[in-house]
């Protein structure tokens, strides 16, 4: 159950917490709602200076004429929307996130969305108006883009954070199994009071507050709009801190194959026909001919780092016939893909390998699509072909056909001990040395990656 709100608005009744951090956010909330917020006329206009002071968060309001003029006109016509949006995809954010318009510019279409975007916002904003604005929605999914505002009116990136974290405990609070999609702060530039170095800091930040929690993804969409020199990068942007055009149609993509796991999209089976002298490596509907295979033990670091990637053991081999997910979730079958979810730990290293080995030449097929920056890969027999978000990450900077965020051909053609590989017909090796015989295998590493219509032909078949 989440937050009800009384008619008097002097009355909360929260949620049993039994976390600290929680502790603190209710304790905040009942001081905020027993304050006298609300004035005779005025339920939605901005708090006063002197009612601010009882309200939860860190860092001042805005007080810019634009700001106080939308914070009222919003939330009052969406009082008025509450029983009509009831279990939409909330964006919670600021101008770049109103600027996604009523209907999302059409580019999630079948996916009930509301947005929750005001222009000029901050956290300490966005955390005031989340129980009614967001909460009050009972979403099936919470899409938060929050704090390039807070920067540009010097409020500390550790105060960003804090605002950032109750507003995420007050989600979970709420709903403890609503999916959270945090997209990481966009660049901007120095000109605009958002260096590059305080945007890294609150991305940091947010990562490190959300990190082990599954319920939470976090979705690099700072490496997606930045340029060399970590500032925006003009393509995608009209004024160096708001999307174009083209930079909403990029954002919408880095979503869709997160939407598309959480079953808001592509929920339609693959009709995809294998060619002839082909088999398929994976049926679409469970891992059967998959599983793990045990791992080398690895040696401890003598001074462990705090960021470094979780390098996953496995001590027994499993097999995850008629499963529809390996045992520890992170590999799913989900609407005809095989899904490597991304790692609540920033950064997961394993691998899923077929139980079967294929000693004769052969040509593999497959498609794959990445989410910003991430990082997977296709082990042939035991070498590893980089899967990334190519223009993102990996050794194949130089690679034209390739389409980010989207489904690429991955063709490998294994001949008397050597693998020749393609994406989208562009090569990737020429001449890549593999062993005798093997398994196929798919890495998980950062960010998500789907692959699809895995099959072979091997020679002599």
């Amino acid at each position: 159950m989440g937050m009800s709100l009384q008619e008097n608005r002097g009355i909360v009744t929260l949620p049993a917490m039994n976390s600290s951090p929680l502790l603190k956010f209710s304790f905040t909330l009942l001081v905020f709602f027993s304050s006298p917020f609300v004035r005779a006329g005025t339920e939605f206009e901005l708090p006063t200076v002197e009612e601010e002071r009882g309200l939860p968060g860190l860092g001042s309001l805005r007080r810019y004429d634009g700001y106080v003029k939308r914070w009222p006109e919003f939330r009052e016509r969406w009082a008025q929307e509450v029983e009509k949006d009831q279990g939409a995809v909330v964006f919670l954010g600021d101008s770049i996130t109103q600027g996604w318009g009523k209907e999302f510019k059409g580019l999630f279409p079948g996916m009930k969305l509301a947005n929750r975007g005001i222009g000029g916002d901050t956290t300490r904003g966005m955390l005031i108006r989340l129980e009614e604005d967001v909460l009050a929605l009972n979403p099936s999914a919470v899409v938060i883009l929050a704090g390039t505002n807070d920067l540009e009116v010097d409020i500390e990136p550790g105060d960003v954070a804090s605002n950032f974290e109750d507003i995420v405990q007050a989600i979970k609070a709420h709903d403890g199994k609503v999916p959270i999609v945090v997209c990481q702060v966009f660049p901007s530039t120095a000109d605009k009071n958002r260096s590059s170095e305080d945007i890294m800091k609150v991305n940091e930040l947010y990562s490190a507050a959300v990190k082990g929690d599954s319920q939470v993804t976090v979705l690099d969409t700072w490496t997606l709009f930045a340029a060399e020199d970590n500032d925006a990068d003009p393509k995608w942007f009209k004024d160096m801190l708001h999307l174009n055009p083209e930079g909403y149609k990029r954002w919408a993509a880095s979503l869709r194959p997160i939407f598309a796991t959480l079953g808001f999209l592509e929920t339609e089976p693959d009709d995809f026909k294998i060619e002839e002298g082909f088999v398929s490596l994976f049926n679409g509907k469970d891992l059967t001919g998959w599983g793990f295979r045990a791992t080398e033990p690895r040696k401890k670091p003598k001074k462990p780092r705090p960021n470094a990637p979780v390098f996953v053991e496995i001590s027994e081999a499993e097999i995850f016939d008629g499963k529809s997910e390996s045992s520890d979730g992170r590999y799913q079958v989900i609407n005809g893909r095989l899904v490597v979810t991304t790692p609540s730990e920033g950064r997961r290293i394993q691998q899923l390998w077929t139980t079967k080995e294929f000693p004769n030449d052969f040509v593999l097929k497959l498609e794959f699509r990445a989410t910003p920056n991430a990082d997977s890969g296709v082990f042939i027999r035991k070498p590893q072909l980089q899967c990334r978000d190519y223009p993102l990450a990996g050794p194949y900077y130089g690679l034209k056909n390739y389409r980010p965020q989207d489904w690429n051909e991955l063709v490998v053609t294994v001949t008397n001990g050597t693998a020749h590989a393609t994406c989208n017909g562009e090569v990737l090796e020429e001449v890549m040395e593999v062993p005798e015989t093997g398994p196929i295998g798919l890495e998980g590493d950062r960010g998500q990656v789907e692959y699809r219509r895995i099959r072979l032909k091997a020679s002599g078949l």
